[in-house]
Formats: structure tokens, C-alpha cells, sequence
């Protein structure tokens, strides 16, 4: 659709979907979107409407919308009408079976399949299904299929056509490829995979957060409750539903974890966390359905402080199945903890309990079922152990617990025998009786009174009624029932404890419901009748969220709206509740006289309901009631006792009793309920003295109180979907999940969702948020101006929006284009100011730095001038001082130098006039003496001489001696050297010598081969003449030029060995003397100017290449030698044959 801007300053004028009652005079009606239904109100879209956008909640910190634009599609508007109940959602029209090739065929087993139309005359057209079966059907019966580009879409809101087949086919298309979740407007369907899928962990959290990933996921729905509740300031619940199987508990321990990872760091949100395994093992069991089947209902509150971290946590339970505890049916199994007990009890605790097998228990053993496939019950002990010291239930306190448990299941161990003609019985003392009396802390015989007599007052009397068999047997079972359901409650009471104390709430919180879903069996009984009326409730709670609430407040706003029928249950609810003839009344009634029976319950029902259109009776002691999700028949047997729970005083006296502190803390708490105020004729009843309300009663007070609380809260919806009833991955069952969707209305939120306005902000909320946005100053006018102006700025198509009196209404995706809008434009105002504020700081900076260096360069002159005059001075004093030191030192040694001076020149002095007087004197004793004196002369002159002479030479010795050993070193290493080469030199030359006696060998044996054959040649020439066979010679004769051709080959063969064995005699002669000269530079015994062991390799090298190509010469001569033997073959074989028989001879 082409779209014109708008100029200027907006005007109301120009909003074309304003209230009727605002608009004004001769204003141009709008282009809005057109609703309407096919048969009861089916949507009608104009085919230039925006298709395929869904809010999923929050797209960033700021905002809870997220836009998911998809293109714009042409829906048609005609509609084929329909007998069943597809008919509101086919919008099938004759231009799809003429120009689409493929629709959608309904076959008789009730699923659906996909046809290709082949031909279309009239009303009717030939199909063809995916087996090749040809069919001839009415046009009515197809309904159009999607194109396949929105095959596998994440909203179904993106379908172009809304109908049971495409949702079934887009729902299983995800699911075979485990993408098990599946928007559908603002409640999101979780298909339960039956198998594990990554689709959970730290890095999708983190993902989600981060809002880097926006497929329909659970954390989606949880984050977008989180943000809601910081930015909205409103409690939020998370409400999820579906069927008994359909992964209910395991998607509100998803959500749970996504809390605890968003709000967690105090710690508690582990806590929190660790709460799941202890409800599941006492609240949880193994059914037919579900293996892990919640018997009761739970509400998890979580509080949030002022920055979004949880505070502390609160649970409240509903309708715990007490039957169980006692009776089982075949294939299911009673709750969990019985059986983890029974296996992980450590012995010590087993010992003290007595505990037994499972299967020794009567309780547990009834329906034969003891295991459940793949979970092991002894780790799970160790985890629910675990749990209990996490949430602080101390040991003592957990020992009592498991005390109780043993307690209940000795309880269905003990029996009665009949002590008169009465059929009265009283309790067999044996293990069962006293381990019961043992556990709980009781007299014995108190025990064995309180189950087999009854107390009743007549007037002031009290007497003492003995009980029969069966009235002993369901004392005994109310007993187990009551000790374990006041267990649990206890359980429930010390979690919140734990959860609460030292927390502090802002009164900010999230709420997840995980209730049962709706049940519906063969037999039917008291647990379904009010596990339905409590779902029964709840999508009402869900029909006024998204329909009833929704429409009105598009009436009381004044919006253009035409009005979508929905399926409203409030008949049905009627049903229940009315007064005094609704069914709960009714039952209630009926309890209160003690010769009620459920016969005379089911009479009186078909008596007084009969008219009633959600009410049909059935022969016997069932009835019907038609619920939003179908009809249910209901078997009254065991409805009055059930209503009742009656538990006698005599019971609660014997609990009040007991030594042990659990069971008193049970009586306690069933005398309080007792006290309050009885009403009608309950009083009547036998157990009127313990209890006065009855369970319908009390289960209904809980009901409404919790349909009070999420009225409070903003809700978001999860609906749980079980694909197939045998628990198998990837088996998908049409009619089941058909029937789910039905039963939780999803396909009525989408086409209403679809045709409305599910976002809406007030006038004041949204100029508030969005009003910093306008371009122009219109900051001073009201509201509604305000609004007006944002819409025109963002051009904002009139048939996307409407403007109420107090509120503007938003087509799904359009808020989120002024969401990014507006955080683009907050981020780039934050980046702005980032950039302002560091250039302010920057600016401050400098300034704070020049100031400093100023301060610094007075501080630092000061102190450097001081430091100066200080430095003066010491150094003026150091230089006194070191003049001092130095005329001192100058002094000292003058006078060393002056004394050794004096000494050397006295004793010079000394010398040489004793050397002149002493030569004086010998001269003058020789000329007196003779010959004698001249020898003394001769030895005084030349001593110092000589002296000095030996002493040089011992010096030129000891230099010698140093020589000699450096040259001994040097002698021993070039030996060493020597003996290196020398070894390599023989190990060469023992090569060489090798090779050359293989060559030599190879040459010798050429020759001889060409002599022998020329000896051959010379010796058959002589053999032909003498021989005397007539035919050799004839042939001798007659070939002599062959004889001429051999010799001539020999002789040329001759000459080339010649010329090889001259070669090689060269050759080894040159190699031979090469290596000798060698080894002789090597050795020192020749001088010359070359490197020996680079010599050597080269000649190694020349040796091994001439040997290469003298080998291939010898080969190719052997090879042309060997030619001509082949040629000389027939004469030499006829030469060998008569050689040999010569010899022979």
C-alpha cells in the first residue's frame, strides 16, 4: 500500500481512527482492517494488511516487544462454510482450488493430507494423495494450504490461512526437526520431545539475555515476564497447562532455571532450584500417561528485589491425590519417595527403619509396578537427601520424615482377624503392627483400639463402637492417607521457612502455576472431577485475559472493533458452582447425611440438572458433563467417602499421643482445621468432630484464592502439547495434538489475536515514552496531541493503530518499530553525552593538571634551592677535607720516596766503591803473588756474568720444556689424526681394491669367454674334417661362411675387451697413484698447495663415476657378446653334444 508522509504539525483531524465518539465533522472514513466471521464471526482480512507480526516480549533492556516483520500477504475472503468444527477457521474459497495446486483433505480416519488438485468442474474436484490415489470430492471438503515458504514458521500468526491442518502440519514440521516451540500470538505451545534436545544451557541463557537469539523458547516467555516486572512495576505470573505427559514439570523447572540464572548471586535462587527434586519425590508418580506424572498442583512465587535479584521464594500446593498413597492401579506406581527409600536407604537407616523390599509392602506391591525405565531410585534418594540439606532440614528432622514414610508403608501391612459372629475384627499383633507403633512412637495398644473401634457421642455419653472388616481396613487407609498428606504439608511448611527468612521482598514477584491438566479416562472418578473444575477455572482465567477482557475494553475505550465470538465455558463453571442445585453443593449435601450413597448422589443429580445443557445423565451412577475441552463421564463411585476424607478423633488422639514430634505437629494441625465453625448439617456426620469442610469445599476456597492472585498479575501462557500417548520421540499423533489444541483454545487466541489490538498504552504512558522522539516542540501540549504527533512522525498506518478515549490500541509488531526507534536515538543521546561529559572531564583535567604543575614547580624550586645550599656546603667542607688528606698523603710518600732514595744511592754508593777498591787490591796482591791471584781475579770479574747466564738459561729451559709439551700435544693429536685417515684409507683402497678385482674378475672372465669361443670355433673346424657322420659334415661343409662369421665376431668381440682391459689398467694405474700422492700430502711427507681430504672426495667421485659408466660399456659388451652366442647356438649345442658323448665313451 503506498503510504504519504505527513507535513506539518499533525491534526486530530487527520486520525482516521480516532473514537466515533471524538471524531470530527466530515472526517474521511479509514481503511481499517475488516473482521468478520465465515459462520460464527471468521476473520477477514484486507489484502493490503500487514500479516505475520507478533510481539514475544521484551526486544531489549527497555521494551517487552519485539517486531518480527514478514511480508505482506493477500488472504482471500471467501470461505467455504463447514459442518464440523473447523468451520470458523476455514477460510476456503473457489479461487484456491482454481489457482492453488495443493490443499489439504480431511480422510476418513480423521487425519489430514495433503492433495493436489488435478481438475475442477463445479462444486467438485479431482484430487490426487501422496499414495497416487485418485479422488473425486466435494470443494467444500479441501481446505487451503500455506505456500510452502512459511512451512516450519515460529508464529503461527504467520500463517495466511488459519486452519486445524496447517496448525497440525506446522506444528509437526518443528517438532521432526526439535524445534518443539511454537508461538501462537501471545501464548507459547510446547510440544513435548519425549528425548533430550540442546536446546537449553548457559549459552542459550546467556543468548536470550542478551536478546541475540528471538525464536519461541520458554526463557523467551520467562525474560519477557522479568522485564515486564522491573519496567511495569506489576507482579507476573507464568501459567502453563496441558495434559497429564505433556512436560508441564519439566518446562516450570525450565523457567525456573532462567530465573535463577537472570535474578541469581544471593544464593537462594539454588535453594529455589533444589526445591524440584523433593517436591517431585513426594508429590510425583508413575501413571499410565506420564512416568513422572504431578499428582498435585503447585504455585512457585518468587520475589524479586528493587535490582532485580530474587529475595526469597514461597510455594502453595493444591489437591494432593491421596488415594494413591493406598491404592494403585495395575502398570502405575504410588509416589516416588516410597520407592527411593525403599532402594537408597543407607543400611544403618534401614536397619533403624526395618525396612524391606518394595514388593514386601502391600501398598506398593498392588500394582506389580516397582520401577520406572531408565531412572535409577537409589541415586534419586541420594538427591532428594541432598536437597533436604540444602533447604536446612536437619538430620533429625529428615530422620522423622523417613519414619513417617516407613510408618505408612507398614500401615498396609497390617491386617485384622474377626473376633465375633459380627464380622467384628481387631489388629494382628505381628511386624507390621509393631513396627508401626515403633515408628510413629505410640502405645501398642492405643494403636490397636484407635483402628478397630470408634469413639461417638450420644448426647453427654460417649460409646465405643467395635468396626467391621471394611470399616477397620479404611480407618487404617484414612490413617496412611492423613500421616502422609500432613507430611507433605509439614514438607511444603519448612521449604517456605527455609525460602523466607532473612529475605526482604518488594513486593515484586513472578509466579509459575504448573497444575494438572485436563484429564479424561475411561473411568473417571473424584480426583478427575476436580482436577477439571480447577482447568475449568483456569481457562476462564484464560478466556477473560484474552477474549472477554480484551473485547470489553475495546467497547468501554470506543474502538471501531467488530466483535469475535468466542467459546465461553461459564455455563459450564455454573455447572459446578451454582447454589444450591450445582453439582459441588449437590455433593456436598449428600456427604452430610450418613445414609448417603453415591447412588442416591447420582439420582439426585439427574433429578435436579437434567435441564441443563452442560449436564447429561447416564444409567447407573455416572453422568456427563460437557467441559470446554469435550465431554467427560464421571463414574460417583467412592465420591461421598472421597468428599469426606474423613479422619476420626480417635486417630488424631492417637497421633496427639505420640512421643515423636511429627505426628503431634499432625494432630495439632487437623484439631486446628476441626475448630472451625460447622456449617449445615455436617455436624451429623460421623467425623464431624475432625473435620467440617468437606474437600470439595476446601479445594474450591484454594481455587478462588488463587484466581484472585493471578487476576493481580500480568499472565503469560505456556501450553503444553503431548504428541502421542506411547511416550516415543518422533511419533506425532494428528489427533491428539487436534485435541489438545482445542481443549486449550489456541487456535481462538490466534484469530482473535490476529484481528485485534493486543498492544495498548495509555495516552499519558505513551507520550511519556516516546514524546522526546517528535521533531517538533510539542512538549506542552496534552497527551493525546502528543500521541497524535509520534504517530504521524513515524507514519504509523492508520489501520495498525486505534486512538480510545483513555488509550491507544496497536496491531501485533507495530510498537516495535517506535521501540527501536526510540533505544536507537536513547543510544545515541548516551553516546552524545558520553562524548560531552569526557571532553568536560578532559577539559577539568588539564585544568586540574596546570594548577598541579604550578604547585609542583614552586614546591620543587623551593626544595631544590635548599637542597643547593646544602650540597654547597658540603662540598665546599669535602674539599677542605680532601686537601687536607692529599697534602697529608703527598707528604708520606715524599718522605718514602726521599728515604728509599737515600738507601738505593748508599748502598749504590757502597758498591761501586768497593768494586773500585777490591779491583785495586787484587791488582796489587797479583803483581806480588804470580799466576794465583789472576784466577781470583778472573772469578770476581765474571760471577755476576755467569750468574745472569744461568739464570737466562734456565728461563730459555723452562720455555723449552713448555714448547716441547705444546708440540707433544700437537704430535699426539696428528697422530690420532693420521690413524683416523689411515683407517679411512685402508677402508677405501680395500673398496677400491674390491671393485677392481670385480672388474678385473668381469674383464678376465670376457676373455676367457672370447677365447674359449675362438678355441670352440678352431675345434669344431678341426672336428668337421674328421668326423665321419656324413650329415654334419655335409652341413659343415655347406655353411662355411657361418664359421667365417663367428670367427670374425670372436675376433672383434677380442678387440673390445682389449681395448676395456687397457682402459681399466689406465685407469687403475692414474686412481692408484692419485690416491698414494694423497695420502702422502695427508701424511706431511710431501708438500702442496692443496686441501687433501676435498681431493679425496673428488676423486672418489671421478672413481664412482667412471666406474658407473665403465660397468654400463662392460654391460652393454656382455650384452652384444651374448648376441652372438645366440647365433652360434645350433653349433655350439651340436659341439656340446658330441663332446659329451666322447666322454661318455
Amino acid at each position: 500500500m503506498s503510504q504519504k508522509k505527513v507535513k506539518g504539525s499533525p491534526s486530530l483531524q487527520s486520525i482516521k481512527s480516532l473514537p466515533v465518539d471524538l471524531r470530527f465533522v466530515g472526517s474521511s472514513g479509514s481503511n481499517r482492517m475488516n473482521l468478520s466471521d465465515n459462520v460464527s464471526g471468521n476473520v477477514e482480512l484486507s489484502s493490503d494488511s500487514a500479516e505475520g507480526r507478533s510481539d514475544i516480549g521484551l526486544e531489549n533492556d527497555e521494551s517487552p516487544y519485539y517486531n518480527l516483520d514478514m511480508p505482506a500477504k493477500n488472504t482471500p475472503t471467501r470461505s467455504i462454510k463447514r459442518s464440523n468444527v473447523d468451520s470458523k477457521w476455514s477460510d476456503t474459497t473457489p479461487y484456491t482450488t482454481k489457482k492453488k495446486l495443493q490443499s489439504w483433505f480431511q480422510l476418513p480416519d480423521g487425519n489430514w493430507e495433503l492433495a493436489t488438485i488435478l481438475q475442477t468442474s463445479g462444486n467438485e474436484s479431482l484430487i490426487s494423495l501422496a499414495d497416487e490415489k485418485v479422488l473425486k470430492v466435494n470443494m467444500e471438503s479441501l481446505v487451503p494450504s500455506n505456500p510452502d515458504i512459511l512451512d516450519g514458521v515460529d508464529d503461527l500468526m504467520q500463517l495466511s490461512y488459519l486452519n486445524e491442518p496447517s496448525v497440525l502440519y506446522n506444528l509437526q514440521y518443528r517438532y521432526n526437526q526439535d524445534m518443539i516451540y511454537t508461538k501462537a500470538g501471545p501464548v507459547l505451545v510446547a510440544v513435548n520431545p519425549f528425548k533430550k534436545v540442546s536446546l537449553y544451557g548457559d549459552d542459550y541463557i546467556d543468548a536470550y539475555k542478551c536478546k541475540s537469539m528471538a525464536s519461541p523458547h520458554v526463557y523467551a516467555i520467562t525474560d519477557a515476564a522479568m522485564r515486564e516486572m522491573i519496567r511495569d512495576e506489576v507482579n507476573q505470573s507464568i501459567i502453563i497447562s496441558g495434559e497429564s505427559g505433556a512436560g508441564k514439570t519439566e518446562t516450570a523447572k525450565i523457567a525456573m532455571q532462567y530465573l535463577a540464572a537472570l535474578g541469581g548471586g544471593s544464593g537462594i535462587e539454588y535453594e529455589i532450584l533444589k526445591t524440584n527434586p523433593i517436591l517431585e519425590a513426594f508429590g510425583n508418580a508413575k501413571t499410565l500417561r506420564n512416568d513422572n506424572s504431578s499428582r498435585f498442583g503447585k504455585l512457585i512465587e518468587i520475589h524479586f528485589s528493587e535490582t532485580g535479584k530474587i529475595s526469597g521464594a514461597s510455594i502453595q500446593t493444591f489437591l494432593l491425590e491421596k488415594s494413591r498413597v493406598v491404592q494403585s492401579s495395575g502398570g502405575e506406581r504410588s509416589y516416588h519417595i516410597f520407592y527411593q527409600l525403599c532402594a537408597g536407604a543407607p543400611p544403618l537407616l534401614r536397619e533403624k527403619l526395618n525396612l524391606r523390599n518394595a514388593d514386601e509392602f502391600k501398598y506398593l506391591s498392588q500394582s506389580n509396578c516397582f520401577t520406572v525405565s531408565g531412572v535409577d531410585d537409589a541415586e534419586q534418594f541420594r538427591v532428594v537427601t541432598e536437597a533436604l540439606n540444602i533447604v536446612h532440614v536437619a538430620k533429625e528432622s529428615q530422620d522423622s520424615v523417613f519414619a513417617m514414610l516407613a510408618a505408612v508403608l507398614w500401615l498396609g501391612n497390617v491386617s485384622f482377624t474377626v473376633i465375633d459372629s459380627e464380622n467384628h475384627v481387631e489388629p494382628v499383633v505381628d511386624e507390621g503392627l509393631v513396627n508401626v507403633a515403633t515408628l510413629i512412637e505410640c502405645n501398642i495398644e492405643e494403636l490397636k483400639l484407635a483402628l478397630s473401634t470408634r469413639k461417638m457421642r450420644v448426647g453427654n455419653d460417649t460409646i465405643v463402637q467395635k468396626l467391621t472388616l471394611p470399616q477397620a481396613i479404611d480407618t487404617r487407609d484414612a490413617l496412611a492417607k492423613s500421616i502422609y498428606s500432613c507430611l507433605f504439608d509439614w514438607l511444603v511448611e519448612r521449604i517456605n521457612k527455609s525460602l523466607a527468612v532473612g529475605k526482604i521482598r518488594t513486593g515484586r514477584s513472578i509466579s509459575i502455576l504448573d497444575i494438572y491438566g485436563f484429564e479424561s479416562f475411561e473411568r473417571n472418578s473424584f480426583e478427575q472431577f476436580c482436577i477439571n473444575y480447577a482447568n475449568e477455572r483456569l481457562q476462564q482465567h484464560f478466556n477473560r485475559h484474552l477474549f472477554k477482557l480484551e473485547q470489553e475494553e475495546y467497547i468501554q475505550d470506543g474502538i471501531d472493533w467488530t466483535k469475535v465470538d468466542f467459546e465461553d465455558n461459564q455455563d459450564c463453571l455454573n455447572l459446578f458452582e451454582k447454589k444450591p442445585l450445582g453439582l459441588q453443593s449437590l455433593l456436598d449435601e449428600e456427604s452430610t447425611f450418613p445414609n448417603g450413597t453415591d447412588l442416591s448422589f447420582a439420582n439426585k443429580l439427574k433429578q435436579h440438572l437434567n435441564s441443563n445443557p452442560c449436564f447429561r445423565g447416564e444409567r447407573g451412577k455416572a453422568f456427563t458433563v460437557s467441559h470446554f475441552a469435550g465431554e467427560v463421564t464421571y463414574d460417583t463411585t467412592g465420591f461421598l467417602e472421597k468428599n469426606r476424607d474423613l479422619l476420626h478423633l480417635d486417630s488424631i488422639q492417637l497421633l496427639s499421643s505420640c512421643t515423636c514430634a511429627l505426628p503431634q505437629a499432625f494432630a495439632s494441625t487437623m484439631l486446628t482445621q476441626s475448630e472451625k465453625p460447622v456449617v449445615g448439617a455436617l455436624y451429623k456426620s460421623g467425623g464431624a468432630n475432625s473435620q467440617k469442610l468437606s474437600v470439595t469445599t476446601k479445594f474450591k476456597g484454594q481455587l478462588f484464592q488463587l484466581m484472585k492472585r493471578l487476576e493481580n498479575t500480568t499472565p503469560h501462557f505456556i501450553r503444553c502439547i503431548k504428541p502421542n500417548n506411547t511416550q516415543s520421540p518422533g511419533s506425532y499423533s494428528q489427533e491428539l495434538v487436534l485435541q489438545q489444541l482445542r481443549c486449550c483454545g489456541v487456535l481462538e487466541v490466534v484469530r482473535i489475536s490476529r484481528s485485534g489490538f493486543p498492544t495498548r498504552m495509555t495516552h499519558q504512558k505513551f507520550a511519556k515514552r516516546y514524546g522526546f522522539l517528535l521533531l517538533d516542540h510539542v512538549a506542552s501540549q496534552d497527551p493525546l496531541s502528543v500521541s497524535v504527533a509520534i504517530l504521524h512522525q513515524f507514519n504509523i498506518l492508520p489501520e495498525m493503530y486505534q486512538v480510545g478515549y483513555t488509550k491507544l490500541f496497536f496491531r501485533t509488531g507495530q510498537i516495535g518499530v517506535l521501540e527501536d526507534t526510540r533505544n536507537r536515538t536513547l543510544h545515541g543521546i548516551l553516546r552524545l553525552q558520553s562524548y560531552f561529559r569526557g571532553h568536560q572531564a578532559r577539559c577539568r583535567l588539564k585544568e586540574i593538571k596546570r594548577g598541579i604543575v604550578t604547585l609542583q614547580s614552586f614546591f620543587r624550586g623551593e626544595k631544590t634551592r635548599k637542597e643547593y645550599s646544602i650540597l654547597l656546603h658540603r662540598h665546599r667542607a669535602a674539599i677542605h677535607i680532601q686537601k687536607r688528606i692529599k697534602a697529608r698523603i703527598c707528604r708520606n710518600k715524599f718522605r718514602r720516596l726521599n728515604e728509599a732514595s737515600t738507601a738505593i744511592q748508599s748502598v749504590i754508593r757502597g758498591w761501586l766503591v768497593r768494586r773500585c777498591s777490591g779491583d785495586i787490591g787484587l791488582l796489587q796482591f797479583g803483581e806480588r803473588k804470580g799466576t794465583e791471584p789472576e784466577e781470583v781475579l778472573v772469578k770476581s770479574t765474571f760471577l755476576a756474568e755467569l750468574q745472569r747466564r744461568v739464570l737466562r738459561a734456565e728461563a730459555t729451559l723452562r720455555e723449552k720444556e713448555e714448547e716441547n709439551e705444546i708440540l707433544s700435544q700437537r704430535l699426539q693429536q696428528y697422530e690420532n689424526r693420521w690413524s683416523e685417515y689411515e683407517l679411512k684409507m685402508n677402508s677405501m683402497e680395500q673398496v677400491w681394491q674390491k671393485q677392481m678385482r670385480s672388474l678385473q674378475s668381469s674383464l678376465s672372465i670376457a676373455k676367457k669367454s672370447l677365447a674359449f669361443e675362438s678355441d670352440y670355433s678352431q675345434r669344431n673346424s678341426d672336428a668337421s674334417v674328421n668326423e665321419n657322420d656324413d650329415q654334419e659334415s655335409t652341413s659343415w661343409e655347406t655353411k662355411p661362411h657361418e664359421i667365417n662369421g663367428v670367427r670374425s665376431s670372436t675376433s672383434a668381440g677380442t678387440g673390445v675387451i682389449g681395448r676395456l682391459a687397457e682402459e681399466f689398467e689406465q685407469r687403475s694405474q692414474v686412481f692408484g697413484d692419485d690416491a698414494k700422492f694423497l695420502v702422502e700430502v695427508k701424511s706431511g711427507q710431501v708438500e702442496a698447495g692443496l686441501d687433501p681430504d676435498s681431493e679425496l672426495r673428488r676423486l672418489k667421485q671421478m672413481f664412482e663415476g667412471w666406474k658407473k659408466d665403465y660397468g654400463a660399456r662392460l654391460r652393454e659388451t656382455k650384452v652384444i657378446l651374448h648376441k652372438l652366442g645366440n647365433e652360434e647356438e645350433p653349433t655350439r649345442k651340436k659341439w656340446w653334444g658330441r663332446r659329451n658323448s666322447t666322454r661318455m665313451g
